[in-house]
């Protein structure tokens, strides 16, 4: 079966946007095709509502990491999140890890506060003060209930 020099040409231009596409989105998510360079840290969570692994980890707005892992603590009930932060940014033992929302309709991210501890996080430690995702549906029976034993039920 011959091949027009057309149809070549076409499939070798497609197959260059395919590549391009791919290039931009590695370049836009921030994502890494090469392992290893960040370390590990643990958290648990009431609610790690939004959050998948993949999912950015922000400190002061730039994002340092990503969420690798995420399951359930089956005796607490409590979600464990594993984020691995970029090589070079020391945390401070104090620091708080959260759960946050780019606004009503914008997507979840987890974000880091820094504290002011003179020790740093260790590869593998696990963050001690965490806050959970909000609900924006309980926040919302909160202020229309008044209370919020009401808005649970």
């Amino acid at each position: 079966m011959a091949y027009r020099s057309w149809e070549v040409a076409l499939g070798a231009v497609v197959m260059l946007a395919a590549v391009l596409f791919v290039v931009f989105a590695v370049q836009v998510t921030g994502t890494a095709l090469t392992g290893g360079q960040g370390y590990p840290l643990h958290a648990t969570f009431r609610s790690a509502e939004g959050v998948r692994p993949g999912t950015e980890v922000r400190l002061a707005g730039v994002t340092v990491g990503t969420v690798t892992a995420l399951d359930l603590d089956p005796q607490t009930f409590r979600a464990r999140v594993t984020v691995s932060v970029r090589q070079g940014i020391d945390l401070p033992a104090d620091s708080t890890i959260q759960v946050a929302s780019e606004g009503l309709l914008g997507g979840t991210f987890v974000e880091i506060l820094p504290g002011g501890a003179l020790e740093n996080l260790q590869p593998g430690d696990a963050f001690q003060d965490t806050q959970s995702a909000v609900s924006l549906i309980q926040l919302l029976l909160r202020a229309f209930t008044g209370s919020e034993e009401e808005a649970v039920q």
